[in-house]
């Protein structure tokens, strides 16, 4: 299984592609940050979001795209505008037929480190484990990315053992 997954942000989207070949073994793909200019409207930047997010997944062909679902924010502006980047993000996997996942933060950072109120650098430097990297990811949206990629194959596999032993 292959999956995309995706921090979403209106600066900075970060994606990290991971895919698990055989039982217990994560494969890195690929991860990196879709960029927007700060000085873009946000209809431009949700645009180069929204056409970024196709071409990776039609680049690197996931099985499931994966995303933190809403939290809540002190700043509703940042919560709205983040909540738009989501909807690009689930629109791109829902117009490439690709399936969808949501997890919250508390989630991701429990599948990852064992422990939902993980510090940042306690995701990356576990990201870099499971993934058998020689380096932390380059930016913590990239970290974030590979996270969330992360949990759900954790997840899922989680979920295929459990209906196995039925």
């Amino acid at each position: 299984m292959r999956v995309l997954g995706i921090d979403c942000g209106t600066e900075f989207t970060g994606f990290g592609v991971v895919e698990q070949a055989e039982p217990g073994k994560l494969r890195y793909i690929a991860a990196g940050a879709i960029c927007s200019k700060k000085t873009s409207a946000l209809p431009e930047k949700l645009s180069h979001i929204y056409k970024s997010l196709c071409a990776l997944m039609e680049t690197h062909h996931p099985n499931v795209v994966a995303i933190e679902e809403v939290f809540y924010s002190v700043n509703a502006k940042s919560a709205l505008k983040l909540g738009q980047v989501r909807g690009v993000a689930i629109l791109a996997a829902s117009a490439a037929g690709v399936a969808l996942a949501e997890y919250a933060p508390l989630a991701i950072k429990s599948a990852v480190v064992g422990y939902g109120r993980a510090e940042k650098q306690q995701v990356q430097q576990m990201v870099m484990r499971l993934l058998a990297l020689k380096e932390l990811p380059e930016t913590e949206d990239e970290a974030d990315a590979l996270a969330i990629a992360i949990c759900h194959l954790h997840t899922s596999g989680t979920l295929a053992r459990q209906a196995a032993g039925r």
